[in-house]
């Protein structure tokens, strides 16, 4: 049972489309009984069993196609009359689609960039942070997070980008902020969001779409300045107003699935 678990959470963190099985009910003669467990991948592969035969090949084929919805269903099975099974007795089967910790990747270490990193990991963010100024990672504050001490640039070629990324752009220059969003706005992202003013944020439109670097609806799914409105003053204030962002945008698109 431990393996299982132990399974689970390297899915988790490694982002692997992945459900998990559990056999919840059991009645008269089932491969296996309550407890069983086995791990789904989206290819069909499985980790684990709960019994084999028709029933363990009809939930794997239900959990791969659950997985991209996210939310999870109990089944049950008269073993004899719905699969042929001779055995004949009854299982109830749970399936968890395993979700993966939404990859966070948050361009500037700084004040509101720490804050961010802080706040995001406690509520299931895999947060990855990237700054090149030296010494910038040396605060312990930043134990335990994937960290890049390199440049912005250099960093945004070497991870990957998918539809479950968020994009956070707090860097301590504006041209930065505007020539990371110009490289990351067209990679597969759930979320990109840039700090600055109304007035920097129109000055960059304005220039974007003079030189053909973004596009109209591209620059309108960028949310700028970035987080939720309220009267934020201090770095930690702002970090609370994008995660606030994060948390809807997240809850949202899960809420979204069929």
């Amino acid at each position: 049972m431990q393996r299982i678990y132990a399974k689970t959470e390297e899915i988790i963190q490694n982002h692997k489309p992945a459900a998990l099985c559990i056999v919840i009910d059991t009645s008269g003669s089932t491969p296996r009984k309550h407890g069983a467990k086995m791990i789904v991948y989206a290819d069909g592969t499985i980790f684990g069993t709960i019994g084999g035969g028709s029933v363990e090949k009809e939930v794997a084929e239900m959990a791969v196609k659950m997985i991209p919805s996210g939310r999870p269903a109990k089944v049950t099975f008269n073993l004899e009359k719905d699969l042929g099974m001779h055995c004949g007795g009854r299982m109830e089967v749970y399936i968890e689609p395993l979700n993966p910790l939404q990859k966070l990747f948050i361009f500037g270490a700084g004040h509101i960039g720490k804050s961010l990193a802080g706040f995001a990991r406690e509520l299931d963010f895999a947060v990855s942070l990237f700054d090149p100024r030296e010494g910038i990672f040396e605060d312990r504050a930043f134990d335990g997070f994937t960290v890049l001490n390199k440049d912005y640039f250099e960093a945004i070629d070497g991870v990957a980008f998918d539809e479950n990324t968020y994009v956070v752009i707090v860097t301590p220059k504006h041209i930065f902020d505007e020539d990371i969003l110009a490289k990351v706005a067209r990679k597969p992202h759930q979320y990109i969001g840039m700090i600055g003013s109304s007035r920097k944020v129109e000055l960059l439109k304005k220039r974007f779409l003079a030189e053909n670097i973004l596009t109209q609806e591209e620059l309108e799914r960028v949310d700028m300045p970035i987080g939720i409105r309220f009267n934020a003053e201090t770095p930690q204030e702002i970090a609370i107003s994008i995660l606030a962002k994060l948390i809807d945008v997240r809850n949202t698109a899960l809420s979204a699935k069929p």
